[in-house]
This record gives C-alpha cells, structure tokens and sequence, in this order.
C-alpha cells in the first residue's frame, strides 16, 4: 500500500461524513490507496524510461510516449490498410503497359510468367483483370463470356460478387450492369445487378484452358465487353492488351509510400465505404477524407518506422503463423492455407481478425467465399509452404526435395509453383514459367507412383523435368495448386511430404 497525502477536500469530506473528528487527535493526513492504480516516478519499459512526478509525466516521457503512440498506430493501420494498398496497386500498376480504362483489360495471351509481379500468381490461369471506376463511367456493363469465372471486389478488397458458375449466370455467361454507390436512377432489365459500395472494383476473371490456351484466349477476346450503360447503344470496343512478358508491379509498398497509396483510397472513395473504426484510425494518422496529407518531419519518421515494423509483422504471420486454422496438418507441418478456416470474410463471431486478413492480402488477390469451398472433382486448392521440416526459412543455395506421395488427388492436374519471399510473385530464374507439375512434359514418377521434386540451382542429374531453380541468397515459397480435387485431399487421407533438404 502506498500512503499519499490527504488534500483540504478530501478531509472536508472525510469530517462531514463523519468517519473523523476535525478535533481527533489520532486523524492523521494520509490515506491508504492500492499501488495496482498508482504509478511509480521511475518506469522501465520497451521504449524506455518514463519518469513522472507524483503520476503526472516530465515532458520527455510524455514525447516519447506520444512518439510510440502514434507509431503504433501507424503499425496498425498499415496491417488494417493492405487490403485497400493492394488494390491500388492493381489499378495504378498496369498503367505502364496501356490498361488505364475499365475497357483495356490485361489478358495473360501466353499466361503468367515471372515479369509479372503480382502476389501468388499462377502459370496455369488464363486471367483477364480490369479495374471498374463508376466515378468516371457510372453505372458498367460487363459481358461475361459463357466458361469463365471470377470475382468482383471493392476498393477495400472486399467481396462484392461472383462470376461464372458461383455467379447469377451461373457459368452460362450474361450481361452483369455494376451500379456505383447511391445510384438511384432506374435499373433497366436484362442484366444481373451488383451493387458497389466503392467507385473502383477490381474485376478478376478466369478462363479454362482445358480445350486449349488459344481456344481459351480467343473465347475471351470475342466475348468479354466492358463499357458504361450510358453508351450503351453504341458501346466503345474493349481493348485487350497482352499482358504476358511485359515487365509490370502490381504489389503495394513496404516503405513510406505506403500511407499514401492508402490516403489515395481514401481520398477517392465514399467515405461512408468505411467503417467509424477504420476511419478513425486512419484520421489518427493524418488520413482524413478531403484533406491533404502532409505530415510534417516527425510523423513522416513515425510512419516510416511503423511501415517497417507493419511490413516485418506481415512477414512473421506469413511465414509463422500463430492461427490453428492457417495450419492445414497441425502445427507439426508447415503446410498452409491463406484462408485462415476456409473464412474468406477474416470475421469470427462478430470480430474482425486482422492477422487472419493480414496474411491473406500480403500475398494473395482475390476475395470470393467461392475460393473457399472445395467440392470434390470441381474448382481448385492449394497449400503453401515456405519453410523446411525443421521450420527452417528455405535456402536458394541448397538443394530441397518435395515428395507427393502416389495418387495425387487432382481431377484435372496439379502444379507446383515457386515464388520469391521478398515480392511473393513467382521467382524470377532462367525458368520464364517456373511451375512444374503433372502437365510438365516429361516429368518423371517413381516407382510406387509417387514424384519427387527438387529445389536447387542446378538440377540434379537426371531430374530436369522434376526440379524448380533457386537462387543462391534468396528465399523462396512454393505453392501446390490442385486442380479437381478430390476426396483424398478434402479429407486429408493424402498428404504431400514436408520440404526436405538434401544433404
């Protein structure tokens, strides 16, 4: 117990209540108070010494504990901003080859290679991506070609609807008419309606190279339409610019630049679009909707430092994740899956996970509850896996091994896909496409039917169409893509081996 002198008042009180006598020679001027609710002059923490008179802060201490608050702030809302950082990125990035209109849509003509840099894409999806903008265009018309699917998200990266087989055409194809927020004029019949809650959406559509890539492409290239309802009787023809080879990032920033692709959202975008929390986090740092952000010398060093810190956080729950559900054997394995419990909506029992969102948006696109839902024999999953059976981080110059033990559960095909830590886009080697899988000419089994596949600069003698480069100093992850999966993998009676090294 700490004793701490009674002021006038509090005697005053203490006579009129009658627990003292003013003429009692026993009163004494000090009361007895818990320390558990006091503070000590002197505090040693994290950041610091903090040094207060009788709990009131010396200006020093009150910097210094301004400074970590509005750092950890700047943490937080660099976690909570990646979804919105991202699909800036996606909009801005594919400027560079020409895609600045909802109707120039990057089509992969050659699929995806490693010029791309774009967060765990794939060597063996035809995409077609374009960004909506019903503030410039209103209300938009998208003609989905019958094959395909897909998703429609906001500027907050989040869901808004599906194309394709989970969508109203239901893999048919049909016209879907995109209204901008508070659209309130008539909506003509004839389409299937989503209703935006942003001004930019991110459209991402896939189309099935089953009957061939050019089958694929040229399904694609006559079919898909976009344009604004307004021009609807004469729409402007849709241009479709090849993606593939082309140098392009479509990654948010780890740096201070960060908190100004996220200030470009905000600044754009209905401001009702987000929620009270949301906003008032980003107002704590200086992102406030119609007003400049401009923080001055202390703030801009805060916000660097929070955007390392935020940035270094991303990459713990990447790589060590402490959710059960990202785990897809336990905790034993390294093996994981984005969708942290197949929860493609990061909200547990009314609360929003932001680690379970933070994992997801730093290395993936795309948020549809469709991408969550394996049926056996239709769709496709996938693991991850970015460290060895040690838990170790995976070494470029090493030599690895993955063994996929026989019958790999996959309708259609699998691939395995390899991918640079630092862009978590596919790794960048002397392999233009570095996926090897069951559709790899060549690829040899061995003699139980199981594959082995190899992880190393050079390849093993005799293992070319089973090894995936590395490069000596760098990282890497791989992602194993199932496509038609079926009951073996949805129940876990297969499972693929851990990465080991090989010695």
């Amino acid at each position: 117990m700490r004793k701490t002198p009674v002021n006038g008042i509090a005697l005053a009180i203490a006579i009129a209540a009658g627990l003292v006598s003013a003429e009692s020679p026993s009163f004494k001027m000090t009361t007895q108070i818990p320390e558990s609710i006091t503070t000590p002059d002197k505090v040693q923490t994290s950041i610091g010494k903090l040094e207060f008179f009788d709990g009131v802060p010396t200006k020093e201490t009150t910097a210094t504990l301004y400074d970590n608050l509005d750092r950890m702030r700047g943490v937080r809302a660099f976690l909570v901003g990646l979804p919105a950082a991202s699909t800036y990125a996606l909009y801005e990035g594919p400027k560079k080859i020409g895609a600045d209109r909802a109707n120039k849509v990057q089509l992969w003509k050659q699929l995806m290679d490693s010029k791309t840099l774009a967060l765990t894409g794939n060597t063996s999806t035809l995409y077609a991506i374009t960004t909506l903008d019903l503030k410039s265009d209103g209300a938009t018309v998208i003609e989905v070609p019958p094959g395909m699917l897909g998703a429609l998200d906001s500027a907050w990266f989040k869901f808004v609807g599906n194309f394709g087989p989970a969508g109203q055409d239901r893999g048919k194809g049909g016209k879907y008419l995109v209204l901008p927020p508070g659209y309130k004029e008539e909506v003509p019949d004839g389409y299937f309606v989503l209703k935006a809650p942003t001004y930019r959406n991110w459209v991402l559509l896939r189309g099935s190279i089953a009957k061939g890539l050019e089958t694929a492409v040229d399904n694609i290239e006559k079919h898909l339409r976009i344009y604004s309802l307004a021009k609807a009787g004469n729409p402007p023809a849709t241009e479709f610019i090849n993606a593939s080879g082309k140098p392009m990032n479509v990654i948010p920033a780890n740096d201070f630049s960060f908190f100004e692709q996220l200030n470009a959202v905000v600044q754009y975008e209905p401001i009702d679009s987000l929620d009270p929390m949301t906003r008032g986090l980003y107002a704590s740092i200086g992102i406030v909707k119609d007003k400049p952000f401009k923080p001055d010398a202390r703030m801009k060093k805060l916000l660097t430092e929070a955007a390392a810190i935020g940035n270094a956080t991303a990459r713990a729950i990447t790589f060590y994740p402490r959710n059960p559900g990202n785990f897809i054997y336990g905790k034993n394995s390294g093996w994981l899956t984005a969708f942290a419990d197949k929860n493609t909506t990061f909200t547990y029992d009314g609360a929003y996970d932001v680690s379970a969102a933070a994992l997801f948006h730093y290395n993936a696109i795309g948020v549809t509850p469709a991408m969550a839902v394996t049926r056996a024999g239709a769709g496709s999953d996938y693991g991850m896996i970015s460290t060895d059976a040690q838990k170790r981080a995976l070494d470029g110059s090493q030599t690895y091994r993955l063994r996929l033990p026989p019958n790999v559960p996959a309708k259609d095909f699998w691939a395995v896909t390899i991918y640079d830590t630092q862009t978590r886009s596919q790794l960048q080697t002397d392999q233009q496409f570095p996926t090897v899988g069951s559709q790899t000419e060549g690829i040899q089994k061995n003699a139980d039917g199981s594959y082995d596949i190899y992880f190393s600069p050079e390849p093993p003698k005799g293992k070319e169409n089973n090894w995936l480069q590395t490069i000596p100093g760098k990282s890497w992850l791989i992602l194993l893509r199932i496509y038609g999966p079926e009951q073996a993998w949805i129940d876990k009676s297969w499972r693929p081996g851990e990465i080991e090294r090989v010695e």
